[in-house]
């Protein structure tokens, strides 16, 4: 059975990119790599077709994460549909996914910090705006919280075995 995982953050170029990436290396370390599809969407248009910020990809490429193969795109009302897990950076995404997903979906929408062990933070903050230390603050979080996530494919991956 296959798992869907889409991270999702404002502009698709920062956050949910570096998200893919980590999740991506954990998936594939894990040999779950045939058995989970990962992407990465934004809630606004800003950088459609954009590669994921210079920062962001130097902090990743530092840590070991591949993520120059992302390309910025919108969430697509499909997405609700496709994916298992729809999991937003912050508040303000979540809130605006919410509001364009159909009910039947909205069990899928949540924040990816809810998975995280170490930290105890709810969102994982945008380092858009500030210095390249505050994108390895963002790997920080998204290790921690995609290892979370990891550990709920696993099991899916168990259970459907098992069945």
């Amino acid at each position: 059975m296959m798992t869907k995982v889409l991270f999702v953050c404002m502009g698709n170029i920062c956050r949910s990119p570096s998200a893919e990436g980590v999740f991506r290396h954990l998936v594939n370390d894990a040999g779950l790599g045939d058995v989970v599809r990962i992407d990465s969407a934004g809630t606004h248009a800003f950088h459609i077709g954009e590669a994921p910020d210079a920062r962001a990809q130097a902090a990743a490429r530092k840590r070991g994460y591949e993520i120059t193969h992302c390309e910025a795109r919108q969430v697509t009302a499909e997405d609700f549909r496709d994916f298992d897990l729809i999991l937003a950076m912050d508040w303000d995404n979540l809130s605006a996914m919410q509001q364009q997903c159909p009910k039947i979906y909205q069990h899928k929408l949540m924040l990816l910090m809810r998975f995280a062990n170490e930290f105890e933070e709810a969102t994982v903050p945008d380092p858009y705006y500030g210095g390249a230390d505050g994108f390895g603050k963002v790997l920080d979080y998204l290790e921690d919280a995609c290892q979370g996530v990891l550990e709920l494919v696993r099991k899916r991956a168990t259970q459907y075995q098992a069945a």
